[in-house]
């Protein structure tokens, strides 16, 4: 046998590889938050808009929620408006939300959009305000004060927390055959826009359309553990005690957190995979191996 013939042979061997969780997964949701460099490199956002077509056509629903906040952060530096930051959180003014509004639900969701509709996807862009999706109230952020050691209540300004959300328009969305791309905007009681964490919404999001798995995309392998290499798979339980014990902290922390409250909800399995990697989100779901940390409920 040719050489030619022997590697026809292992692509058709990876492809039955496959087939058990092609199988399983169908007319699935998966929920994907994309962002970090995978948003950022040429390479890396081809590959991503590819697998989301995959997805899809072998009948998976893909529903995909982004975050921008370094094209947020640039568009403001533009229009000399200087940010901060608490605890990672962008104290949002009026002016900015504006530029947010503009950044997150245009520029950057238009782009998504028109790449994975560049690779015969049926992708269409909303945001969290189309068709209620995602309702929500200012977040009341609090902080133990270092002077006092007392806890007081920060104002974020048009920092939203999620409240509700309405799932109808993506159940449209899916019905007719189309992809959603949905910008982490929400909608206040009093109508006003409000800036939400991208990992948090596509936490409720997967919560609510009860998803058969939540991926996270980070510009890190996943969790590591005391000796810092990665964990491949994690207990609901082990997370808890690895964030108890303060091995999982800092940035990681939130997202293990938003996990947590996806699998809390009913979400099948999460995961938190490097994004750096090409193809990351073929290789999480059809792979035994895998390209991150899976978070299950036991």
């Amino acid at each position: 046998m040719d050489r030619n013939m022997e590697a026809l042979i292992n692509k058709a061997e990876m492809l039955i590889e496959a087939l058990p969780y092609i199988k399983s997964f169908y007319r699935k949701t998966f929920v994907i938050k994309y962002g970090g460099n995978a948003m950022v490199s040429e390479e890396l956002k081809d590959t991503f808009a590819l697998d989301v077509v995959m997805m899809k056509y072998i009948g998976i629903n893909p529903v995909i929620v982004h975050g921008g906040g370094p094209q947020i952060g640039k568009t403001l530096e533009m229009f000399g408006i200087e940010s901060q930051f608490i605890d990672g959180h962008r104290i949002t003014s009026k002016e900015m939300i504006d530029v947010v509004e503009m950044v997150l639900g245009g520029k950057v969701n238009q782009d998504i959009v028109t790449l994975i509709n560049s690779h015969d996807g049926n992708a269409v862009g909303i945001t969290g305000k189309d068709g209620n999706l995602i309702q929500a109230k200012r977040y009341k952020h609090v902080k133990k004060s270092p002077e006092t050691n007392q806890s007081e209540i920060i104002d974020l300004g048009l920092v939203g927390e999620i409240t509700q959300v309405n799932v109808r328009i993506l159940q449209e969305i899916d019905e007719a055959g189309f992809i959603p791309v949905i910008a982490p905007i929400g909608q206040g009681d009093k109508g006003e826009t409000l800036n939400i964490n991208a990992d948090i919404v596509a936490s409720k999001v997967a919560s609510a359309l009860k998803a058969e798995k939540l991926l996270l995309m980070t510009d890190t392998e996943g969790v590591k553990g005391k000796n810092g290499k990665l964990i491949p798979n994690l207990t609901r339980r082990k997370a808890q005690e690895l964030i108890k014990s303060k091995v999982i902290k800092d940035g990681m922390l939130p997202k293990v957190n938003c996990c947590l409250d996806a699998l809390k909800a009913g979400v099948g399995k999460t995961h938190i995979i490097d994004g750096r990697v090409r193809h990351s989100l073929l290789l999480e779901i059809f792979t035994k191996e895998g390209v991150g940390t899976q978070i299950v409920d036991k």
